[in-house]
């Protein structure tokens, strides 16, 4: 198997190596890595393919579904860490990321922005299934909130430098889609080999299922991370599609507009990890799916009022500080899992997560061409959903105990 030429340590062992070759650390770069190639990719998506392949939201529906399949079939993890360890498998998707968003703008027609976004979104899918397993594992459960809230810190600094970086240059040296997807996805390339080869393989105590485990104890984790999903598309798909077809944003004021995002996520949090080790992920989650309710609304009230771009860009960020509270269901799902379930769960969780993302753009991108308004409102009944399922997370989950239904008992496999 790759990797078993290099050094191995168990996680007590890791403790006495330098800071900068702990698991935690690796997190960090990891964490710091896959924005640099996603968020440019990102950044400059909606006026790529308006200038230059001609997309209207029809395009852009299909090339989200498509961008989705891997997400949807991420649930292949399980049979990939039979043959080659997770910390590994997150590299090499990482690279994999990086080597698809560089070549992104070499092929600038419909055909191949879909191939390309397809091998991109497979090195996304698979490094996020992944990274999250890795950081349930390797992250102790008293610090998870607090460290998983620097960890988003750490993404969206990178996300900063990258957004920042193009609002001082794109206009000012005249660059290029080529140049900038080339820049960006070797970065992450780089980054992403240097930790291959640098880092020991780190050994968890428990060693995880290699197989698909769906437990009926899980059932409202499933339910959240189903509706999540739907929830979510919406608004990569077309909130930021808005600004560019309804208010012309170019590609230097969509990304101040991410720049602001990712200062405000990287000041809050942190904050947010800290609240949700205080008032626990039953009400952080519901004060996040309230204001999500709110925001969707008032998006719809856009098309429907006329209301103006300070509006429209000032719920885009409020939106991503409400997403950026979403950790609380990792620390949930920690906090009832079965420690050798959380490599297979978090694969099976990311296929749940992206069943209707698979039909939901494209679906939705047709609705979009007759009444955009109607797509956020449709969003904002989903966010409804997740607010009514989020009441039946106990205060302080457990195994035996992972909804208010269940009275605490010992768990069987299930």
């Amino acid at each position: 198997m790759f990797g078993d030429n290099i050094r191995r340590l168990d996680l007590d062992e890791a403790k006495a190596l330098p800071f900068v070759r702990q698991p935690v650390f690796l997190l960090f770069l990891m964490a710091f890595a896959m924005p640099i190639a996603f968020a440019t990719w990102s950044a400059l998506l909606n006026n790529f393919v308006i200038e230059v392949a001609g997309f209207t939201g029809v395009e852009i529906g299909w090339l989200h579904t498509v961008r989705e399949i891997p997400g949807f079939l991420a649930i292949g993890v399980i049979f990939l860490i039979i043959f080659v360890r997770e910390q590994v498998l997150g590299l090499i998707s990482l690279i994999l990321l990086g080597l698809a968003t560089g070549m992104t703008a070499y092929f600038p027609q419909f055909g191949g922005i879909l191939m390309l976004t397809l091998l991109s979104s497979i090195g996304f899918h698979y490094y996020e299934a992944v990274n999250q397993s890795l950081q349930l594992q390797w992250i102790d459960k008293a610090k998870a909130p607090q460290t998983l809230g620097w960890l988003t810190a750490a993404g969206s600094f990178a996300s900063l430098i990258a957004y920042g970086l193009l609002v001082l240059t794109w206009k000012t040296f005249d660059l290029s889609y080529e140049t900038v997807y080339l820049i960006a996805g070797g970065i992450t390339v780089l980054i992403a080999a240097f930790c291959l080869f640098y880092f020991p393989q780190f050994e968890t105590p428990h060693p995880q299922n290699k197989k698909m485990v769906l437990r009926k104890r899980y059932w409202l984790y499933y339910a959240l991370q189903f509706v999540s999903g739907a929830r979510r598309q919406i608004f990569v798909v077309f909130a930021a599609f808005m600004m560019v077809e309804r208010f012309g944003f170019e590609v230097h004021e969509i990304t101040g507009l991410f720049l602001i995002n990712y200062v405000a996520n990287m000041i809050f949090a942190p904050l947010i990890g800290r609240a949700i080790g205080v008032f626990g992920e039953r009400k952080m989650l519901v004060f996040e799916y309230v204001g999500l309710t709110l925001v969707f609304l008032a998006y719809g009230g856009i098309y429907y009022f006329g209301w103006g771009v300070v509006l429209a860009a000032g719920l885009y960020v409020v939106n991503h500080l409400f997403f950026s509270m979403a950790f609380a269901l990792k620390t949930y799902f920690q906090k009832i899992a079965d420690p050798a379930d959380i490599a297979p769960t978090a694969a099976v969780a990311f296929t749940i997560n992206h069943i209707a993302a698979v039909f939901l753009p494209v679906v939705l991108g047709y609705m979009w061409v007759s009444s955009p308004a109607s797509v956020f409102i449709a969003a904002a009944g989903m966010a409804v959903t997740s607010l009514v399922l989020s009441f039946l997370i106990p205060r302080h989950p457990e195994p035996g105990h992972e909804t208010i239904f269940a009275r605490l008992k010992p768990v069987a496999a299930q």
